[in-house]
């Protein structure tokens, strides 16, 4: 078991390495920079030469590289080149709303998909099932971004009420903060429905059709005992790696969403930060979220051995 972990962790730590050079060169990459910006087109050649001095940016990429990832480890997280404002007090500031956005949108996606795919699997080929069936594949085909839009645009049009759009922290409100929060929470969780609806379905009926629940009929169980005591509990290993792998999918669905209902979270201040070139920012965020998806992945590993005893970590 802690030989498993170590070697996860050591995986991990390779794995953020590589993101962090792909993401501060591929940032690079992008046509213009934060100095055209700062310039427009009222800027002279010298005035360019004096902000990139000023920034920093006149040093080569490997030194600049080296003093941001190195700074990584002592908790300095840099400074943001548009505003001069430190990255750790804006992601201390914009954190909890991002975290807070995809609890709601995970519980909500994991709570309801799971009981519909057992419910789909239990109910095979019956109207049940091919309605739920159907849900499902509608649910993975609609945009999120036009979800968000049609929510926030049509009850104005129509019924002349739209959802709040002004952020409370929870700490000052949590029922105004809970107010604002689901509904953008439901509409993030939407997509990741029908994948986990489909998925707990194939996986429940793969293993109904396994030896120990025949043997289980056989001895005359209760059909409720077989199905949620025998089945779900193995059915569920595979789900769980699916709701690790829509970890990204999720972050990337509230960096959309953040935009829609003005929620001030990480995603909104990355996109704010690519359109301005101000690469710390962006770049510290885009590690912070596949730092997150690389934990909640190795957590999922280590839930398979509670599911099923009979998975080793060796």
């Amino acid at each position: 078991m802690y030989r498993f972990v170590i070697r996860r962790l050591m995986l991990a730590a390779l794995t953020m390495l590589v993101v962090s050079v792909l993401t501060f060169f591929m940032l690079r990459l992008i046509p213009g920079d934060i100095v055209d910006l700062m310039l427009s087109d009222f800027g002279y050649a010298a005035d360019r030469d004096a902000i990139l001095r000023e920034l920093g940016l006149h040093r080569p990429f490997y030194v600049q590289f080296g003093e941001w990832f190195g700074g990584l480890f002592v908790g300095d997280l840099g400074q943001s080149l548009w505003t001069g404002n430190t990255v750790t007090h804006e992601l201390g500031r914009r954190y909890p709303v991002t975290l807070e956005l995809s609890l709601i949108a995970l519980v909500v996606s994991t709570v309801l998909s799971i009981p519909i795919g057992i419910i789909t699997a239990v109910r095979q080929d019956t109207w049940i099932d091919y309605a739920l069936r159907s849900v499902s594949i509608g649910l993975v085909a609609v945009p999120i971004l036009w979800i968000g839009t049609i929510v926030v645009t049509l009850p104005a049009l129509f019924f002349g009420w739209a959802p709040p759009l002004s952020y409370v922290p929870f700490t000052e409100d949590p029922i105004k903060n809970l107010s604002v929060m689901v509904l953008p929470g439901v509409i993030v969780g939407i997509p990741l429905m029908g994948g986990t609806i489909r998925m707990t379905r194939a996986m429940l009926l793969e293993v109904v059709r396994q030896d120990y629940i025949r043997t289980a009929w056989a001895k005359g169980l209760q059909p409720q005992t077989i199905w949620y005591r025998h089945a779900v509990r193995n059915a569920l290993i595979p789900v769980l790696s699916l709701i690790g792998l829509q970890i990204p999918f999720l972050l990337g669905g509230t960096v959309i969403i953040e935009q829609i209902f003005n929620l001030p979270g990480m995603g909104i201040y990355m996109l704010q930060s690519l359109q301005n070139r101000d690469y710390v920012p962006a770049q510290t965020i885009i590690l912070t979220f596949a730092a997150a998806t690389v934990l909640i992945n190795l957590i999922v590993d280590l839930l398979y051995g509670v599911l099923d005893p009979r998975i080793k970590y060796t």
